[in-house]
């Protein structure tokens, strides 16, 4: 009868030592063997990725000639629209720099869009973030802000040979300097673990008292200057609601991000064109 029952036991043993021989393992071990680990399956992520491109590619071969121009037509109209907004850029930037000269002010921070493909996507209750079809190999380094056309999607968190991931904005250990578009009041942004079946969002806090918000009338919050990393005037999301806050001297508000950071398949990694 206690052999029986040694028996049985004996799995959570092996597992009671595993867990302490873990524990005990040196610090410099565990983060070269996480490190190991990532690079031998990202090969899997990445190949996965690659698969599902190659059949939305055949997917879309088998579209109707008639779909095929209508597409083409509706992107010879978006290039258009582009065309038209690269050179109003342009000439925002000469304006700037106009000014610049004028008023001796010095130069912003310039930065390099570099685009890369989403290789997987996790939203566990324990981490938000995104994996990236690159990595060292184009020069991503951590820390780097990432952004797609709605606004900010997050920051790069790890980097490896061909790799990067990115921690989206809705996770909490994201904070950042952000303020109300048109008041350049700092405000403290933090990410909120996203609810199921539920919109992507965060909190903000030392919100101006005299700053109201609603969902019928909401105010887009945007990257601070005084944001670090994260290039002035950014869209982080719509604030729907502020409130006093217990000490009476700030309001503290929820932001509700963009619906589409759940089904992002291409962002853009701010590189600067000066590290220094």
């Amino acid at each position: 009868m206690p052999s029986k029952r040694f028996d049985q036991a004996h799995p959570f043993v092996a597992l009671g030592l595993i867990v302490a021989g873990w524990l005990i393992v040196p610090t410099v071990i565990k983060i070269f063997s996480r490190a190991t680990f990532f690079e031998l399956t990202a090969p899997v992520s990445v190949a996965a990725s690659y698969a599902a491109d190659l059949r939305e590619y055949w997917a879309l071969r088998l579209h109707s000639n008639s779909e095929l121009i209508q597409a083409g037509r509706d992107l010879a109209r978006l290039n258009a629209s582009y065309h038209i907004a690269v050179q109003q850029n342009n000439d925002l930037h000469a304006e700037v720099t106009r000014l610049e000269n004028v008023l001796r002010l010095p130069t912003l921070p310039g930065y390099r869009y570099e685009p890369a493909r989403v290789a997987r996507r996790d939203f566990s209750g324990w981490w938000e973030q995104l994996i990236i079809r690159k990595g060292q190999n184009f020069g991503i380094a951590v820390g780097a802000p990432v952004v797609f056309s709605g606004g900010v999607v997050g920051r790069i968190s790890e980097v490896h040979a061909y790799t990067a991931v990115v921690e989206l904005i809705s996770s909490p250990g994201v904070r950042l300097a952000a303020s109300i578009e048109g008041d350049v009041r700092p405000i403290s942004f933090q990410g909120v673990p996203d609810q199921t079946f539920g919109p992507a969002g965060g909190v903000i806090e030392f919100v101006p008292l005299d700053v109201d918000a609603s969902k019928l009338h909401p105010k887009r919050l945007v990257t601070s200057p005084f944001g670090g990393v994260f290039p002035p005037g950014l869209f982080i999301g719509s604030v729907v609601k502020v409130e006093t806050s217990t000490d009476g001297l700030f309001k503290t508000g929820e932001v509700q991000l963009d619906e589409r950071l759940s089904s992002l398949t291409e962002v853009a990694v701010l590189i600067p064109q000066n590290p220094e």
